[in-house]
């Protein structure tokens, strides 16, 4: 056997045994969610989740009865985008556009193979979902109200002094003040433990509160996944079935959903991960917009949707930006006021009430240069300002509409 040879050999026992160390620490440690992480992602040349990964989990199907197709405007796919709007959507990855005017779609397209049938991943855009099932909730008497304690739900917490301060409220704003490290590509911390690890309810209940409930906004995502178990714990039925039961099926959405979980026996992961189309989340938007009414039926009780779109002051400092109201991103300081769902790697679901507008986009990445656009990820004012553009290019806007009624 050769020098080189040797060496080469050598160096490859090193190395099986520096990862058979690696693996077995991972083990001892409660931390081997890693490896199937790193399966899912680095292995598969992702440096966090991406869009497309609910194959890889154990899902939920969510049923979608009858569906309610989209009506088409007059002016439905016969309008262009501004040519910086394309470059944007083209540039970040994007795979599904569409946009909705007076509850109508005008505007819609796919990148790269995807279609109205694709299944992509909402990401934090489900926690604005589950705040609605929280709504339907307290509407259907399971939950008291927004300031019912969480303790009444998970006893597990009945010796901890600030979690028996927490609110199911608390949760949906994010003030409940719970001990979590927000990060998604980080390999050891809780967000990627609940992502790529199991039984996601024990995960949640083994973490403690380091803050006082009901203070400063702090963006976690275990707020919304105990607010989920709650939600279970309360109604009786999983997330996807009160999903299907209270909002799917009477939308009348045009197909099923995923909703991807910890395991097979398992439970939704309800931060993220519900897995559908830009047809589909549009309505969810829509919903919002015309205040939980779905033609003439009240699926979601308007003032909840009112609380919901509304920034909760008391959680931010005087002279802050209020950019979040119970589980939605808001800005009312631009020009126009918008507030919309929101989740990683830039899934929007943007609603612009004076404009009766609905703007969605789904892909693959986001835009993050620092344009001081706003507060709010730097697409999402590029995907407002320039919708806006178009209408006002093909007089679509609210004002021309009106002077043009006004005139006939």
């Amino acid at each position: 056997m050769s020098k080189f040879r040797k060496i080469i050999l050598t160096i490859l026992k090193v190395f099986i045994l520096l990862v058979a160390v690696i693996i077995g620490l991972l083990y001892l440690t409660g931390n081997q969610y890693v490896i199937r992480g790193a399966q899912l992602t680095y292995l598969k040349g992702h440096d966090t989740a991406n869009i497309d990964d609910y194959v890889d989990f154990d899902n939920n199907i969510i049923l979608s009865g009858k569906p309610q197709p989209w009506p088409e405007h007059e002016m439905y796919n016969k309008i262009e985008l501004t040519d910086t709007l394309t470059a944007e959507l083209e540039k970040f990855g994007t795979v599904g556009f569409f946009v909705a005017k007076n509850g109508e779609a005008l505007w819609e397209h796919y990148w790269d193979g995807y279609s109205d049938k694709s299944h992509t991943n909402s990401f934090s855009m489900a926690k604005s979902v589950v705040t609605m099932l929280l709504g339907k909730a307290i509407e259907q008497r399971y939950i008291k109200s927004m300031d019912q304690p969480i303790t009444d739900f998970l006893p597990e917490y009945k010796n901890d002094p600030l979690a028996q301060k927490c609110t199911v409220g608390d949760l949906s704003a994010m003030t409940s003040g719970y001990d979590w490290v927000e990060d998604y590509y980080l390999p050891l911390n809780p967000t990627a433990k609940a992502y790529y690890g199991r039984n996601i309810e024990k995960q949640m209940l083994k973490r403690g509160f380091k803050k006082e409930p009901g203070g400063h906004f702090e963006y976690l995502s275990g707020n919304t996944q105990l607010l989920g178990i709650i939600i279970e714990r309360a109604v009786g039925i999983s997330l996807s079935q009160y999903l299907q039961e209270e909002f799917w099926q009477p939308m009348g959405m045009e197909d099923d959903a995923y909703w991807s979980k910890d395991d097979k026996k398992g439970m939704e992961k309800a931060y993220c991960c519900l897995n559908s189309n830009v047809r589909d989340f549009g309505k969810l938007g829509q919903l919002l917009l015309h205040d939980g009414n779905w033609n003439g039926k009240q699926i979601l009780d308007s003032a909840f949707v009112k609380l919901m779109v509304t920034p909760n002051s008391k959680a931010f400092n005087k002279g802050e930006h209020e950019r979040y109201g119970y589980s939605i991103w808001t800005d009312y300081e631009h020009q126009p006021n918008f507030y919309g769902l929101m989740g990683h790697l830039g899934q929007r679901v943007i609603v612009v009430p004076d404009e009766d507008l609905v703007i969605v986009r789904l892909g693959r990445t986001k835009d993050d240069r620092d344009m001081n656009k706003g507060f709010l990820d730097n697409d999402t004012y590029y995907f407002v300002d320039e919708v806006m553009k178009m209408l006002k290019e093909n007089n679509l806007l609210k004002q021309q509409q009106d002077v043009k009624e006004f005139a006939n």
